[in-house]
């Protein structure tokens, strides 16, 4: 296989299938199309619903949290991105992926997590931590790379905050939301490439709070809501407004803004983006 990122990295030669989890899911859906282009390889993805074969993407059904179809779906698999997960059963899915891929042999396990995740005082970042340590502890060579909030993630997020009559603004957290697009390129470099171990942190071009976050979301989507600026207590508000969170410098960064994500996901709105205000009323 050759890596897109780095042209001169051998092809292997055994044409062996690459596994994705998680291939349905918001990172998914960029990366299984992008792996199968880069690589020439068969892709095959493990789901609990599987579907038709399609150009060079099979799916497999499995149960990560069973275990059920897991070695079947590995069979004969060398590499593996780990991209399911969450905060209730990382920690168990992923260790047992891990048990079958080393009874399968797998030869490389790319994992995504999230940055920050052995610090931030929260139970999605705790879990995500605990499945690096499965990955790390498994004797499988691997590569981790942990990654911003998404897009999607941050659209989501605030969406659900713009439903109510007043809307927080949550200046206390910062975040630096990335492209899913980017973090799917990454990957597929990362999966075509040799074992890295935990790889540079990828966050998004720039550093905005979620209070900014809601207020360009409103503005793009042409919502009109009075807002009302919100502190976070606790150790968790004290965290986040220490950056705890926020990838350390020399981090590598996405293309793609949260700016150019609002103006394609709400087009009509795209000249009020990335003003940070709206009009209350």
């Amino acid at each position: 296989m050759t890596n897109p990122m780095n042209p001169t990295s051998p092809a292997d030669p055994t044409g062996a299938p690459v596994l994705v989890t998680g291939g349905t899911g918001t990172l998914g859906r960029h990366v299984v199309p992008l792996l199968r282009r880069a690589s020439g390889q068969d892709v095959r993805v493990l789901t609990r619903n599987p579907r038709p074969a399609a150009d060079g993407v099979a799916y497999a059904a499995g149960d990560l949290l069973t275990g059920e179809g897991v070695d079947a779906a590995l069979a004969g698999v060398e590499v593996v991105l780990h991209l399911a997960g969450d905060a209730k059963h990382d920690e168990a899915t992923t260790r047992t992926l891990v048990a079958a891929a080393r009874r399968a042999g797998v030869r490389h396990l790319v994992q995504i997590s999230v940055i920050a995740a052995d610090l931030v005082p929260l139970g999605y970042f705790r879990a995500k931590h605990a499945a690096e340590r499965a990955v790390a502890g498994s004797g499988i060579p691997f590569s981790t790379l942990r990654a911003a909030q998404f897009h999607d993630l941050t659209l989501k997020t605030v969406a659900a905050m713009a439903k109510l009559p007043v809307v927080p603004a949550i200046n206390g957290i910062r975040w630096e939301p990335v492209d899913s697009r980017d973090v799917a390129e990454r990957l597929v470099g990362l999966a075509l490439d040799a074992p890295a171990g935990p790889v540079t942190d990828l966050a998004g071009p720039a550093v905005r709070s979620l209070g900014d976050l809601t207020r360009d979301y409103l503005a793009a989507a042409g919502k009109r809501r009075p807002t009302l600026p919100l502190r976070v207590p606790g150790a968790v508000g004290r965290c986040y407004r220490e950056g705890v969170n926020l990838a350390a410098p020399g981090a590598d960064r996405g293309a793609r803004s949260w700016d150019a994500f609002l103006a394609e996901t709400f087009p009509a709105g795209a000249p009020a983006v990335g003003t940070g205000r709206v009009r209350t009323g």
